[in-house]
């Protein structure tokens, strides 16, 4: 018989009132360095606006959404460029470094099996869809939002986690 080893499992979560307050000192300093909040959904758009350039500029000039991040010809050469890839990657690590970087298919009872992928695909469209819609994603509307004391990112945090409550009501598995 095999004993498994403790550096096999994945280091423990961290104190979520030490995570909070450490996100407020990133979100403070976020502000005080770069003037802007935290956010992701401008490096998607800026992203689209960057693809458009190269496959259909004349259109993607002439759109009055992202004609104007193409201007200079660098839609990607922006803060929230570099924000993102730095979440990114510091969350690859982060995961690395902790042993929880794992593949596998999550919720078999609902939309599970192999359709998992198309519908988180279809999920984060939408949900991509929604937050640019509403002029921010969760980090952008919600954190951001409420640190500045806006009433659309305290209405936003307040809807996010009333829907957030009843969908994980309705999708529970039963055990």
């Amino acid at each position: 018989m095999e004993k498994s080893s403790n550096h096999d499992l994945p280091a423990p979560y961290w104190n979520p009132l030490l995570a909070g307050i450490l996100l407020g000192v990133v979100l403070l300093a976020t502000f005080v360095i770069t003037g802007h909040g935290l956010g992701a959904t401008g490096f998607t758009t800026r992203l689209t606006a960057w693809f458009g350039m190269y496959l259909a500029p004349v259109a993607t000039n002439a759109n009055d959404y992202l004609g104007g991040m193409i201007e200079e010809g660098k839609p990607l050469d922006a803060w929230i460029t570099w924000q993102v890839i730095g979440v990114a990657l510091g969350a690859l690590i982060s995961a690395f470094l902790a042993n929880r970087i794992a593949f596998k298919l999550d919720g078999k009872k609902f939309l599970g099996g192999s359709k998992r992928p198309l519908t988180a695909l279809f999920g984060g469209i939408l949900a991509g869809f929604g937050a640019r819609i509403a002029a921010g994603c969760t980090s952008g509307l919600g954190l951001s939002g409420a640190a500045v004391l806006s009433l659309a990112g305290f209405a936003f945090l307040g809807t996010f986690f009333a829907v957030g409550l009843l969908t994980s009501r309705f999708m529970k598995e039963e055990k």
